[in-house]
């Protein structure tokens, strides 16, 4: 079957000498996959994104990297390979590191579930693309005009590794507006799509994915190991989803055989996807929900002394730039502070951040400090970060982090 014509780039990308100061080349070196314009000293006048930038070291001029040109970003080379040792960037080479993701990913498959992410960003190589698989359907979304003229190559191995039947491109918004390509946002590129909505299952648990319209790829795959584990401490128990988007950890819990569960998220069209998601599973407790701003609603059920034996809160990312870091700690610690209110006695609370830019050990921090405040004793039973289908190959690709904190009232 073939792909759509669509994919087939009319650049062709060029190769491009640069040199770069010493702190880049000290970068580049190490194996980190970013190198921002500040630190290129030598370049191609008619540089363009998608070309393949030759790195050259100081002293020696010896090659010391490969990546891409990317002329709408400050980070303006995405590393593809670092080290003097020779390659060639082309079908094989792309093959190999896809090949190799898969890999890390099998062990997933042996466990109910047939969604997984293949391929991580930079952390798998692949700078700017990410490749989400649902069932028989794979999303990939490119945040960068990168990789435009490789998708031909791509694309065809991402396939025929996954075992695939369908392919669905969907853009990042920058990449919307672009003029440097025919997509579409949604574009089916290789086979057919009946319904944009796919049935996928998540450790035996059934879920709904909008490969079209859904956020990001069509659903967050990153807490699924999370939400296992909630799921398996909520049998018999009430639970309260803050943040819930399509319910998650709410079906999860309630295919585990949790009494009562109530998804809470300022999205009515979400929770609606949420009781969607919970219907493809049998299921005895009651599933509610609650339409509205987090921090609001959770004020009110504690004004209305309603707590849940387990309280999990999930909020999006707090600190999207450097300037919000302050404003993103205070409101962790604004959420612990109102989760452990809510959390009934010997109750469990679960708290998340996905901020990259408030790393795990403040995250933390914060929830021990807030928790400890508030002169109720709890021991952290558990801390996780990232599952094994979003490895983590260089410091800024770590945003994941969920503590469980188990109060102990009767102690």
């Amino acid at each position: 079957m073939p792909f759509s014509s669509k994919i087939n780039s009319n650049y062709k990308p060029k190769r491009l000498a640069i040199k770069l100061n010493s702190k880049g080349e000290q970068f580049v070196l190490k194996g980190h996959p970013w190198v921002f314009s500040n630190n290129i000293t030598k370049i191609n006048d008619d540089a363009k994104s998608g070309d393949l930038a030759i790195i050259f070291g100081k002293n020696k001029n010896k090659v010391i990297g490969l990546g891409l040109y990317d002329d709408k970003s400050p980070i303006q080379i995405k590393m593809l390979h670092s080290g003097t040792e020779k390659v060639e960037i082309n079908e094989v080479f792309f093959r190999n590191k896809i090949k190799k993701a898969y890999q890390i990913r099998k062990p997933l498959l042996k466990t109910k579930t047939n969604s997984y992410r293949l391929l991580f960003g930079e952390n798998d190589g692949f700078p700017g693309l990410i490749a989400d698989v649902y069932a028989s359907v794979l999303v990939v979304k490119i945040y960068s005009e990168i990789w435009l003229p490789y998708l031909e190559t791509i694309l065809p191995s991402l396939q025929d590794i996954s075992k695939v039947e369908t392919v669905v491109i969907r853009l990042s918004r920058s990449l919307e507006q672009s003029e440097a390509h025919q997509l579409k946002n949604g574009d089916v590129v290789y086979g057919t799509l009946e319904n944009e909505v796919v049935e996928f299952v998540e450790h035996g648990v059934n879920f709904l994915a909008n490969v079209i319209k859904g956020h990001k790829t069509g659903y967050f795959l990153d807490h699924r190991a999370n939400r296992k584990q909630v799921g398996e401490w909520s049998k018999g128990k009430t639970v309260l989803d803050v943040f819930s988007y399509a319910g998650g950890f709410s079906v999860h819990a309630l295919a585990n055989g949790a009494k009562e569960v109530t998804s809470l998220d300022i999205s009515k069209q979400a929770l609606e996807i949420a009781i969607q998601n919970g219907k493809l599973n049998h299921y005895t407790g009651k599933h509610k929900t609650i339409t509205g701003d987090a921090f609001e609603e959770l004020k009110k059920l504690i004004k209305n002394k309603i707590t849940f034996d387990v309280v999990v809160i999930d909020p999006p990312s707090f600190a999207k730039q450097n300037s919000e870091i302050e404003l993103a700690k205070k409101k962790y610690a604004q959420l612990a502070e109102l989760g452990e209110k809510l959390t009934a006695k010997n109750g469990l609370l679960v708290l998340a951040s996905c901020s990259s830019r408030v790393v795990s050990q403040a995250f933390f921090d914060i929830n021990s400090q807030t928790l400890s405040s508030s002169n109720r004793a709890y021991e952290v039973i558990l801390k996780t970060q990232h599952d094994i289908d979003h490895p983590i190959s260089f410091p800024e690709g770590a945003y994941l982090k969920c503590g469980y904190y188990r109060f102990k009232d009767n102690a």
